[in-house]
């Protein structure tokens, strides 16, 4: 069943927009108060939406079968038909949406409405509203709330308005008109038309946490539409805790190409995932005790287009994401090699951050493994360490068997609340025989 309000009004055509009425697949609720007497103004109301592409079904055959050039020469003479691309499904002319369609999240809602008299006689003091009510607010959508002074016999009130749909579900549209008789009489009434409101896209984020304090975000998003999209932007706004890179491009010869290929087209029902970097900025990097619990990582900012150019945007909420627990104390590699002779000393550069809220006076112990070997004095002092402060420590060791090998066997000990943190496999490394020359 569909709902269509008559008007005496032609349908017009031009290069953005067309003018059509408001139709529906589902039944349009329409409220009016009951008059005292048959109103003197009419209201229309009617969906503003771009054209589509004329779309045929090409019917074709070789010229060895019966019908020989028969069907071929029909294409051919059909205006619709793109020409030397006959046999096309899309073709060069543009038609008039039949229904009132779909609206999406992230679209502009545009509708004109008209308020024409009817009658005979003079109306005075016309006023006319439009409000747009959803699941949680009631907006004005009225270009101007001024009353017109008069309104002659056959003349009418044209208003269009527009709207950025930012909320799903059910949307109503309220259209209310007063006027003055000219025998004084005060009148009003209103009339109510409801649509949905669509999910154009279906967007899903994962969280990588790495080593060095690096956060990788990985957003899925999906067209869930029944009409391809070009992706016109999608980018990630950080919050003030960090700057972030896209890695959704390569360099190639000097430039920078997108690793989705020339056309950024999202056909129904497909997915595409894009991939960003964020990293801490200086002044909370040093600071561990900050990024602890809940943190705010920014926002995704999604811009589409869809059909002849008619624009999309989403912005999602802020993106939070638990931070990795350390525990009272961090120890993270600063500088390591990738690969070391057998046998032969190499150096690394270990950070140690208290990322408690207390003082720490700390010990280093190192513990040899079956491969790895520390070279220095175990048992040390390290002094105290006051809460999200760090310590960097210059530390030699040797690998006494060939192969990848991991870095184990540094102990931690509180002497405060004798408490003892140990830490083992904490990189690798690949050692090699030293007769080969390692790479520096």
């Amino acid at each position: 069943m569909r709902f269509c309000i008559n008007y005496k009004f032609q349908c017009a055509t031009s290069v953005s927009f067309t003018r059509q009425c408001i139709v529906s697949k589902v039944p349009i609720k329409m409220e009016v108060n009951p008059p005292k007497q048959e109103h003197l103004l009419a209201l229309k109301v009617m969906r503003l939406t771009k054209p589509t592409l004329f779309t045929n079904i090409p019917v074709t055959c070789e010229e060895k079968d019966l019908p020989g050039d028969l069907f071929n020469q029909l294409m051919r003479d059909d205006p619709s038909t793109v020409n030397g691309a006959e046999i096309l499904m899309l073709g060069e002319m543009l038609t008039l949406p039949q229904n009132f369609g779909n609206i999406f999240l992230g679209e502009t809602f545009s509708s004109y409405i008209s308020v024409h008299n009817d009658s005979n006689q003079v109306v005075k003091d016309i006023l006319v509203k439009a409000d747009l009510q959803t699941s949680s607010q009631r907006l004005n959508l009225s270009a101007s709330n001024a009353a017109v002074a008069e309104l002659k016999p056959d003349c009418c009130i044209d208003d269009v308005i527009h709207h950025e749909v930012k909320e799903i579900g059910t949307h109503i549209l309220v259209c209310a008109v007063s006027y003055t008789t000219q025998g004084g009489e005060k009148m009003y009434f209103r009339k109510f038309f409801k649509f949905q409101v669509l999910k154009p896209l279906d967007v899903k984020t994962k969280f990588y946490n790495a080593e060095t304090d690096e956060v990788f975000l990985e957003a899925q998003i999906q067209n869930i539409t029944t009409s391809p999209m070009f992706m016109e932007k999608v980018s990630l706004e950080p919050s003030i805790m960090y700057n972030v890179a896209e890695l959704n491009s390569v360099n190639q010869a000097g430039e920078c190409v997108t690793t989705f290929g020339t056309r950024t087209y999202l056909q129904p029902m497909d997915t595409r995932q894009y991939l960003y970097c964020l990293k801490p900025k200086k002044e909370f990097a040093e600071k561990a005790g900050i990024i602890k619990g809940v943190t705010v990582i920014g926002k995704l900012d999604i811009v589409w287009k869809t059909n002849l150019g008619e624009r999309g945007r989403l912005q999602t909420s802020q993106l939070q994401r638990m931070a990795p627990g350390y525990g009272d104390v961090r120890l993270s590699l600063e500088a390591i090699p990738d690969t070391v002779n057998l046998e032969e000393p190499f150096h690394i550069t270990c950070k140690i951050t208290n990322c408690s809220e207390r003082t720490m006076d700390l010990v280093l112990e190192m513990c040899n493994t079956n491969s790895i070997h520390w070279c220095g004095i175990s048992g040390r002092q390290l002094g105290k360490l006051h809460p999200s402060s760090s310590l960097c420590l210059a530390l030699t060791l040797l690998s006494s068997v060939q192969g990848l090998q991991s870095i184990s066997g540094l102990r931690l000990t509180d002497t405060f609340l004798k408490r003892t943190y140990e830490y083992d496999d904490i990189a690798q490394v690949c050692v090699v025989s030293s007769a080969i020359k390692v790479e520096s």
